[in-house]
């Protein structure tokens, strides 16, 4: 017999369902539609995706009703249609499983994003409604998801509390920082709801397992309630105009252990993932008894940059000077390593005010004799310190040539050609043009992707500025001088197929290449050959890993990073100084066989622990006299 829904939340290991939107997306409906309105149009669809999940081993499943609300509806001209989708949500749910299965109302937050302002009373109305609807079509409870406050989550709380006695299950969806965006850390916000009326409380949306698993590290303390956990499958990324996402169903089997290790009694799946995913987890949960949780609380945090976006800051004051500065007469990246071995090394900016330490890491660089220190653009679609300002203190203050990134997401064509002018006059002429994370999964969710430009696009149209011609056409004053890198990914099964695409950003007027990071020798070599035909020259990207659980993460979660088995076992539960020393080896094992192959290198820092790409640098300066010496 089926145990009530709340006792089974306190007792047992409950698999919940995956994704519902990203599903749809993935095979074939397209965005920019209301999937809610799904359950009255095509009601078969939304009953087969249940139904799939449900053969996965699913035993929770979420109405498809998340944005059934009068404020989201209303968008699609669908506010009068708030009851009967939601009944038809609930209905659909009810016909596409067995009885051993519960079927929860799914509400999710109203001011999220681009509504965040909406009044209290609007809100209050509006979940009013939605819920009332599921409560009475008869779901076993209610799941409030993808929360950004504690203060709307507890409108929606008291809401269910006040109609009905039903289990209610409260997600918030928060950065690895652990805080709701109202500055509540989750301990705060968890004792919150548990004295309010919440069954179970926990996390969904925004990152992947890592993230997750880092966030649950900030509570500090015990949690009174049993926790859920609905990751997305890993960070997505945005190729062809379409978004992908990395992680596997093995690495969802392996992190749903993790979890339940942790107090997580209900696991399942956001963004991105599948009934193959959620079939994984079940698998791996089957007669699974929880142990005990040792963790060091202290733990390193994943990588926020490669070559998608990002850099580093440093606090300084600069003296501002009226006249634009002459363009350095110095030899070009591009020069340079046609001549001997280039190294560039890559800086996160922060993501607060304070850039001692990113200032700190370019001027220990610049005594390793960096040839160059390069900054994303908002990695991972997170918000940092601007990299053109950096890239400014960094070629005043300390006389280090910087290399900044430049995103397609953030810019129109006006703010793009108005950032490079500023570069211009900067004296700023070393860029690498990368189409970024969506801006969807960053820290900003309401925030827009722009992409009026591609990769291949902006590349041609700052070659365009090298000419004197504006984006628009029209003649300029005088000719840029910038030097264009492009980004490539070769950790692809069909590595031709990616050097197809390379050639194509080489035809665009690209005159350098910056790979992401590769973790196997036998690769770098196969790089070598696929590229040794190439008119520009490559520089291969290596990042030191910090800690075995940051060699999982970006394995499992971040677009474009595979690392190899014999690594990933190398560093496993390696944490710590340990971890960052075992990655500072394998990462100059690399070295001697990229050094072999290619004068351009590229060392990209982890969590600003500058002090590993200082000493990869020294590595590299060392490994390059012996190289000559005996040649």
């Amino acid at each position: 017999m089926k145990l009530d829904l709340r006792q089974a939340l306190h007792s047992t290991l409950i698999t919940g369902d995956g994704a519902m939107g990203t599903y749809l997306y993935q095979k074939g409906f397209p965005v920019g539609v209301s999937y809610e309105e799904f359950n009255t149009l095509r009601p078969d669809v939304i009953e087969s995706v249940h139904r799939l999940y449900y053969e996965a081993g699913a035993r929770l499943i979420e109405t498809n009703t998340f944005s059934a609300n009068y404020e989201k509806l209303s968008k699609y001209g669908l506010e009068n249609d708030v009851e009967r989708i939601n009944r038809a949500g609930v209905r659909i749910a009810r016909s596409a499983v067995g009885d051993d299965a519960y079927v929860v109302g799914a509400v999710g937050s109203i001011r999220a994003g681009k509504r965040k302002n909406i009044r209290t009373a609007q809100v209050r109305q509006a979940f009013q409604q939605q819920i009332l609807a599921l409560l009475d079509e008869g779901v076993d409870g209610i799941l409030l998801e993808t929360f950004y406050d504690l203060e709307e989550m507890l409108i929606a709380l008291r809401l269910v509390r006040k109609a009905g006695d039903l289990p209610v299950i409260c997600q918030f969806s928060v950065e690895d920082v652990g805080r709701t965006q109202d500055g509540f850390s989750l301990k705060e916000a968890y004792d919150r709801l548990q004295a309010e009326g919440a069954d179970m409380v926990g996390l969904n949306c925004r990152s992947g397992p890592n993230g997750i698993l880092r966030a649950l590290d900030t509570i500090d303390g015990e949690v009174g309630l049993p926790l859920s956990v609905f990751p997305n499958a890993g960070i997505p990324d945005y190729v062809d105009g379409k978004y992908t996402y990395t992680a596997t169903p093995e690495y969802f089997a392996d992190t749903a252990r993790r979890f339940a290790d942790r107090g997580a009694r209900l696991i399942g799946g956001c963004c991105g993932t599948t009934p193959e995913h959620i079939a994984a987890i079940a698998a791996s949960l089957s007669g699974y008894q929880p142990q005990r949780d040792n963790r060091n609380n202290a733990v390193t945090a994943a990588v926020d940059g490669t070559l998608k976006e990002g850099s580093a800051p440093g606090q300084s004051q600069i003296t501002v000077q009226e006249t634009a500065q002459p363009k350095q007469a110095e030899p070009s990246i591009v020069d340079l390593v046609k001549r001997r071995h280039t190294v560039i090394v890559e800086l996160d900016p922060p993501r607060d005010l304070d850039i001692r330490k990113f200032m700190k890491g370019a001027e220990a660089l610049k005594e390793a004799r960096a040839d160059a220190v390069t900054m994303a653009d908002n990695s991972l679609a997170v918000t940092r310190m601007s990299n053109i300002a950096l890239a400014s203190l960094v070629q005043e203050r300390i006389g280090l040539r910087p290399l900044v990134h430049i995103a397609c997401r953030d810019r129109n064509l006006i703010g793009t050609q108005s950032h490079m002018m500023g570069l211009d006059a900067l004296g700023i002429d070393h860029v690498l043009a990368v189409t970024g994370d969506p801006a969807r999964f960053g820290d900003l969710p309401g925030s827009s992707s722009v992409y009026d430009l591609t990769s291949f696009e902006m590349i041609r149209m700052i070659k365009q500025l090298n000419d004197g011609v504006a984006f628009s056409g029209k003649p300029l004053k005088q000719k840029a001088d910038f030097v264009v890198g492009a980004a490539f990914n070769p950790n692809v099964k069909y590595l031709d197929k990616a050097i197809q695409r390379l050639e194509r950003k080489i035809d665009s007027g690209a005159d350098y290449i910056m790979t992401q990071p590769v973790y196997d020798p036998k690769l770098i070599e196969q790089i070598a050959e696929a590229t040794k035909h190439l008119s520009v020259p490559v520089f291969i990207g290596i990042m030191p890993l910090a800690s075995g659980r940051n060699a999982e993460y970006l394995h499992n979660e971040v677009p474009g990073i595979q690392l190899s088995d014999e690594v990933r076992k190398r560093m496993s539960g390696l944490e710590g100084e340990e971890g960052r020393a075992e990655g500072v080896r394998i990462a100059e094992e690399l070295l001697d066989t990229a050094l072999n192959h290619f004068n351009g290198i590229y060392l990209i820092t982890p969590f600003m622990f500058y002090e590993m790409s200082v000493r990869l640098t020294e590595y590299v300066w060392s490994k390059t006299r012996h190289i000559q010496s005996i040649t």
